[in-house]
């Protein structure tokens, strides 16, 4: 897999969308992986109880697919250095979260390239924001 380089990246540039099919194993799996045993997490009943329709994504997930999908696009090279998300719709078992993105910014002292997030499903917005990385320069022949 090959890098991108912080020349070859231009302010408006589109990240191909990632769609991500929101399965309840995912879901709930994510959710114990990263030790958030919220009930809202892993239990429809107590999920429906409190409010909610069914069980949802928490937000270390969502954070772990922000990152997937920017540096999927970087490559292995790309130094991630700020992820600042907002959650909306929640994630439900049986929808499709489209991730998309768009380069927002560049910087040249420090080659760091601004990504504008978007993860969408069937209600709306689920998560909006910015990711920051750092990209390495060409390699001249």
């Amino acid at each position: 897999m090959r890098s991108r380089t912080y020349e070859e990246v231009t302010v408006g540039e589109t990240l191909p969308g990632l769609p991500i099919p929101l399965t309840r194993t995912l879901i709930v799996a994510t959710a114990i992986a990263s030790r958030d045993y919220q009930d809202v997490h892993h239990d429809p009943g107590l999920a429906v109880e409190r409010g909610s329709r069914d069980v949802f994504m928490n937000i270390l997930t969502t954070n772990g697919l922000i990152d997937r999908y920017v540096t999927e696009w970087a490559g292995p090279a790309a130094e991630v250095k700020a992820i600042k998300i907002r959650l909306g719709a929640p994630n439900y078992p049986g929808d499709t979260m489209v991730l998309t993105g768009t380069v927002t910014a560049k910087h040249d002292e420090d080659r760091r390239v601004e990504i504008a997030v978007r993860g969408d499903n069937g209600l709306g917005a689920h998560v909006t924001g910015v990711v920051a990385v750092r990209l390495p320069r060409r390699e001249e022949p």
